[in-house]
């Protein structure tokens, strides 16, 4: 069972994991350091702990202990409670969704055994916007994806705010980086993958047309700016676009995500 631990002190040292929460320089340094990551909300640490990841520690005001106290119960880490302005203090924000909790990351599973048995996976190019990532994660869990693939410069889908948006989907959807960039997409092909590249390239065919009778598809989408690199775009086996009216080119990245992983899932 958890220990509560009541703070008064919003310098107190226990609490260096939640401390200035907006300065993401600061959180990349001391996550990495210490591999950790932090959950954020009733929902979002329940399924943090129900995805097998061990708490560092839990941080709540006095009425959000009810609403986990079956995973408080579960738990040997320590529950730091203090009022909702001291909360405010330590970590920068308004802390509004209930809980926070401190969990400590895991290694990254090997390409083989996050693809194992799934037909249709997304893959993510130097996606750079937590919020983007973290969206593409929802929109994969809600619409049929097996498995998320990240480069090796994508976005943590462990920071605070991807997890939030993304609504603890990170915990649920098997994910992996890509430790081999240059050949990421002809080792998905000797996997039996035949992979889709979301591009305005001249090529590019409707995606109800490229996805149309593939067993194993691997969808791939490309950074904010300057979409994907020419390696992927070139390795890529087609090439397709979401079409489009009123003389707009192309979607935000994760609106792009949520239509392509839609109209893939149902090829």
């Amino acid at each position: 069972m958890a220990r509560l631990i009541e703070i008064d002190d919003p310098a107190d040292p226990r609490l260096a994991d939640y401390r200035d929460l907006r300065d993401v320089q600061l959180r990349r340094a001391l996550e990495a350091e210490h591999g950790l990551f932090l959950a954020e909300g009733e929902k979002v640490v329940r399924r943090a702990v129900e995805g097998g990841f061990e708490a560092r520690s839990f941080l709540m005001a006095p009425r959000w202990l009810d609403g986990l106290a079956d995973v408080l119960d579960a738990s040997d880490a320590p529950c730091y409670v203090l009022s909702e302005a001291l909360a405010e203090r330590v970590t920068g924000f308004h802390v509004h969704r209930g809980a926070l909790a401190s969990l400590h990351r895991r290694p990254d599973p090997s390409l083989e055994s996050v693809i194992d048995g799934a037909r249709f996976v997304l893959v993510l190019e130097d996606l750079v916007d937590h919020t983007n990532v973290g969206a593409a994660f929802r929109s994969g869990a809600a619409l049929g994806v097996d498995a998320v693939l990240l480069s090796p410069r994508c976005a943590d889908p462990l920071y605070r705010r991807a997890v939030k948006v993304g609504m603890g989907a990170v915990f649920s959807l098997p994910w992996t980086r890509v430790p081999d960039w240059y050949d990421a997409l002809p080792t998905l092909a000797g996997h039996g993958f035949t992979s889709v590249a979301l591009t305005l390239a001249p090529d590019a065919v409707p995606l109800e047309e490229a996805v149309a009778g593939l067993d194993r598809v691997a969808l791939v989408l490309g950074s904010e700016g300057h979409g994907l690199t020419s390696r992927w775009e070139q390795s890529a086996d087609r090439r397709a676009i979401i079409p489009m009216a009123a003389g707009i080119d192309s979607l935000n990245v994760a609106a792009a995500a949520a239509v392509a992983c839609y109209v893939t899932a149902r090829r």
